[in-house]
């Protein structure tokens, strides 16, 4: 699951999207801090992303609207940070995605289903942690063409990876180096879906060097963050993978036990019953590409939702 690894660099370089853009609740100016949370209230941590932000607000305005006392600490940092403040139960809540949590718990863990990543990662977590229901939103690793491409090969967003067996050969793909020799990349791409291309192009993590590159077509096909708004701002067409050579990457809220209530539980599970890839793409946009304050989006889709 690349959000070890190139994913994670591409995730934590879109800190800067939202250095000061946050809610406007945030309650520490040192998000470092490493105070237990005061007893009866409920802190909602993010990682130092765009969208770790704005789903930390949606969790945080959906447990508000129960009447739960909230409060934030955004833009934290990385994983082992964030992971050893939910220890400490610093922070209570904290959205996460089930595969690369699984992959920083146990990298040699096998991810066959989302359930069994769920089940696998909980029995890795600190006993004062556990994992909650996965939302079907997915931020991981995609191959997705340009429109161009996708008008000349008739691929649509029901395309699957299998789709490109006959035209790879004429499409050059990108991505990040390592994206040439790892099973989650070109070594995969063959054994499992069969594609040769006809070349390939080192450029990012997904970042700006990918995203530019397929807009150009300088490259027809790229590794391309499933969540990510170039995706609706370019008119990119993300091919399905039927195989789960990518993985899984469910958005997935971790709990400190004691911090949370059953309220508060079943609160978050129907938030992530609500949540599809689909709809992440477009709250990220709104976030993203049109600048929106992420708390307004939080709100404005809880609403829409049904869920406040």
């Amino acid at each position: 699951m690349r959000h070890t690894g190139s994913a994670a660099v591409a995730l934590t370089a879109a800190a800067a999207l939202l250095a000061g853009c946050s809610s406007s609740d945030d309650t520490s100016d040192n998000p470092l801090a490493g105070e237990k949370a005061e007893a009866g209230t409920v802190v909602v941590g993010s990682n130092n992303f765009a969208e770790s932000t704005l789903l930390a607000d949606i969790y945080g305005e959906a447990l508000k609207a129960k009447g739960l006392k909230v409060t934030y600490k955004h833009n934290i940092g990385s994983r082992e940070t964030t992971y050893g403040l939910m220890k400490n139960g610093s922070v209570t809540v904290l959205p996460e995605y089930n595969g690369a949590l699984l992959a920083y718990l146990d990298p040699d863990a096998e991810q066959k289903s989302t359930e069994a990543v769920n089940t696998a990662a909980k029995a890795k977590l600190d006993k004062k942690l556990t994992l909650l229901e996965s939302s079907p939103a997915e931020n991981k690793d995609s191959v997705s063409v340009n429109a161009e491409t996708a008008k000349k090969h008739g691929l649509t967003a029901e395309s699957t990876l299998a789709d490109l067996k006959d035209i790879a050969p004429d499409l050059v793909i990108g991505g990040s180096p390592e994206f040439q020799t790892r099973q989650q990349g070109l070594k995969g791409l063959e054994s499992v879906y069969g594609l040769k291309f006809e070349s390939f192009k080192a450029l990012d993590a997904g970042g700006p060097l990918t995203q530019s590159a397929l807009t150009k077509n300088t490259v027809q096909a790229a590794d391309i963050f499933t969540t990510d708004p170039t995706i609706i701002k370019e008119k990119f067409v993300v091919l399905k993978d039927p195989e789960n050579l990518f993985g899984y990457a469910n958005v997935t809220p971790l709990v400190h036990k004691e911090g949370l209530s059953q309220e508060g539980v079943d609160t978050l599970n129907e938030v992530s019953a609500e949540l599809d890839t689909k709809t992440l793409l477009d709250l990220d946009a709104q976030v993203q590409l049109d600048k929106k304050d992420p708390l307004d989006v939080a709100k404005e889709w809880l609403e829409s939702a049904g869920l406040v």
